[in-house]
């Protein structure tokens, strides 16, 4: 656990804000196993090549991202699968596109992996009754399902989806609805997550969180005004943390 802003540790949470993706699991290498099994089932339902799937699946993404942008359905893996069939110039094929959104999710959250020691560190919030949130881009239904997946739905008041809110992360939108719900009894707000845009910037400038930013393979220090305020690489460390904030305010 490093510490940027140690001033700012002098005294346990009101509320701790999660994000959900690449924070609490790590989401890359399920995302490539069930981006595989998609792109593997398609060639064989429709032979052609992984060439075509490739380039339609990505000009597809292109398209739905432009169109909706900074949205909940921007994500939407129903939407690209949709406008990749339309762009092999075989229509919207329903059922193929409902086929494949669900062989896409059953593989991504059989291949999900929660990270270690996540249910401990909020078993101390819980513990220590810090109310916790998670404010997460995407869908409401499958991002309910993935916290029911890892068995995390008892540890959260509040789950606020960018669909809710209107606006993905670093838009002011989820991170003030996430106040309004939890009604923290004092300011002092963290903010958990591994982007240093939307996670750590957003929740600085929009309601003027403590960040601390998660690290493994694949995430970036947050840099300029997107540094953290502090940032660790395993749950624990953010456990043992908390508890000895908690120990040294009950020595003052």
């Amino acid at each position: 656990m490093k510490t940027y802003s140690k001033n700012k540790f002098n005294t346990i949470p009101d509320a701790v804000l999660f994000d959900l993706d690449n924070t609490l699991y790590s989401y890359e290498e399920a995302h490539l196993i069930a981006q595989e099994a998609v792109k593997e089932k398609t060639l064989r339902m429709l032979s052609i090549s992984p060439k075509d799937f490739d380039d339609a699946y990505s000009q597809a993404k292109k398209n739905i991202k432009a169109k909706l942008k900074n949205t909940a359905a921007s994500h939407s893996r129903l939407l690209y699968l949709q406008n990749m069939l339309e762009i092999l110039k075989l229509g919207t094929q329903i059922l193929l596109a409902l086929d494949l959104e669900q062989t896409y999710w059953r593989k991504f959250l059989g291949h999900a992996i929660l990270f270690d020691d996540v249910k401990e560190f909020l078993e101390e919030l819980n513990l220590l009754n810090i109310p916790a949130a998670i404010i997460t881009d995407l869908t409401v239904q499958i991002q309910f399902r993935k916290i029911i997946y890892f068995g995390l739905d008892k540890y959260f008041k509040h789950v606020i989806t960018s669909e809710e809110s209107g606006f993905d992360k670093p838009h002011e939108s989820s991170f003030k609805l996430a106040i309004d719900k939890l009604q923290p009894k004092g300011n002092c707000i963290w903010m958990i997550g591994d982007d240093p845009i939307k996670d750590i910037g957003g929740a600085r400038n929009n309601i003027n969180a403590i960040t601390i930013q998660k690290i493994h393979k694949g995430v970036t220090l947050g840099c300029g005004e997107n540094v953290p305020d502090a940032c660790f690489t395993d749950f624990n460390e953010l456990r043992k943390f908390i508890l000895k904030i908690q120990i040294l305010e009950n020595k003052l």
